[in-house]
């Protein structure tokens, strides 16, 4: 018990070591789309409208967890930021419990959670609180697969409730959620499951797959999904799933990959195939939006640990301690100085437009005109409403047009779009990669 103590400590450490600057980072573009959801459809008598809500009910647990976050905690930039921060701690304690599996076991996935910890590649999901779903998603999805794997391991049905019970709420967190049924899929198959049971337990998850689809699909003139060009079947998702795929490998994905082939080809190209496949699948539903040519940063969240995985199989077949120890540190530097001088300053700058007109606002009482806004009109006028007394003079005047924005606002959509994100306003992103 005192190990595995140790253990979350040193998680915990990383997480915070690599995430610290970025607690006081203030709110966001959709930030401000978020809290606004929560306090919309997050109290239980506003359930109902989000149920009819054919986007947003798929978003629910984080619009409720927003609700009871500002209830609680209210909706300082830090204490938001410290949630999002608690919830891939979270997240990295499944990827640890993942040593369930006794292909993994639990020397493998310790590691494997440490540098998911700190690793920056899906950096956004963490660090943005409009992609909450994103972390929440990880965790249901990862969850259920753990108790699949009990259950594929031990055959108690005891554990297939548990995963029906984990499945269910990655359905109310994200549409991503489908990648839970071939995920499961295949690790039935590398588990040589009877096909016959195996058949029996999946089919139900691909059914309830199918139902969700197609509820979305029976809102197509009122999902904003269908209608914002942001999404569609016709694109080209082999080509994003291939620019995806070598952006997550690059570059320390081909060092550890090399490396396990040099050390034993035979046995580790396995491994490098299973990463592949897992990072493929949890790209998929992302490979169809249309405002990118690779998945962003945030959406690569649940498809890094295929990457990270095989980092640390690689960390695992270093010859001697002291090698494995220097690799760690110069490994884990380069994550963390990454993120704090490379990445920090691109969130500041994100910050910057909305905090400008928050400060614009406190000294203004009256119509104002936004010149070249790089967000959206929605997002300017929730910024007001949620942080400055100016908001609430708009709206006791009820004044049509007393925040205008002009033709460059209407028209900008920042390159990263977040309309697959928490909210969906078109927010922007950094993207990032190694």
């Amino acid at each position: 018990m005192q190990r595995k103590l140790v253990q979350f400590a040193l998680i915990a450490a990383l997480c915070i070591g690599a995430y610290f600057p970025f607690l006081d980072l203030p709110l966001i573009s959709d930030d401000y789309l978020q809290i606004d959801l929560g306090r919309r459809y997050g109290p239980v008598s506003s359930w109902g409208a989000l149920a009819e809500d054919g986007l947003y009910r798929c978003r629910a647990t984080s619009i409720v967890l927003t609700h009871w976050t500002e209830q609680i905690i209210g909706i300082h930039s830090s204490a938001l930021n410290l949630s999002s921060l608690g919830l891939h701690f979270l997240n990295c304690l499944l990827v640890f419990a993942a040593g369930c599996w006794r292909r993994i076991g639990y020397k493998l996935s310790f590691i494997a959670a440490c540098i998911f910890a700190m690793y920056e590649r899906p950096q956004e999901a963490v660090v943005w609180y409009a992609a909450l779903p994103e972390l929440l998603v990880f965790f249901f999805v990862v969850a259920a697969l753990i108790a699949w794997i009990r259950f594929v391991s031990e055959g108690a049905w005891r554990w297939y409730a548990l995963t029906w019970a984990a499945f269910l709420l990655v359905l109310l967190s994200k549409e991503s959620a489908v990648v839970f049924g071939p995920l499961a899929l295949a690790i039935g198959l590398f588990e040589k499951l009877p096909w016959r049971r195996l058949t029996l337990t999946i089919a139900p998850f691909g059914a309830a797959s199918m139902i969700y689809y197609f509820a979305a699909q029976a809102q197509r003139d009122t999902h904003l999904h269908f209608n914002d060009g942001t999404f569609s079947l016709a694109a080209p998702f082999l080509l994003v799933i291939a620019r995806s795929l070598g952006r997550l490998y690059w570059m320390w994905g081909i060092i550890a990959a090399g490396y396990l082939l040099y050390v034993n080809r035979r046995e580790n190209w396995r491994w490098i195939a299973a990463a592949t496949v897992w990072m493929a699948i949890a790209l998929l539903p992302y490979s169809f939006l249309t405002y990118q040519d690779a998945v962003p940063s945030r959406h690569t969240y649940l498809a890094s640990v295929g990457r990270v995985v095989l980092v640390a199989l690689a960390f695992e077949a270093l010859p001697k301690r002291r090698t494995a120890a220097l690799a760690a540190a110069a490994f884990s530097m380069y994550q963390i100085g990454y993120l704090w001088f490379y990445k920090y300053p691109q969130y500041v700058e994100r910050a910057e437009p909305t905090e400008r007109l928050i400060a614009a606002a406190e000294k203004h009482r009256g119509p104002m005109k936004l010149d070249c806004f790089p967000y959206t009109r929605e997002v300017a006028e929730l910024t007001l409403r949620i942080r400055t007394a100016g908001a609430a003079w708009l709206e006791e005047e009820d004044a049509e047009g007393v925040l205008k924005v002009d033709g460059c606002t209407r028209n900008h959509r920042p390159s990263g779009s977040s309309s697959g994100s928490g909210s969906g306003s078109g927010a922007g992103s950094t993207g990032g990669g190694d």
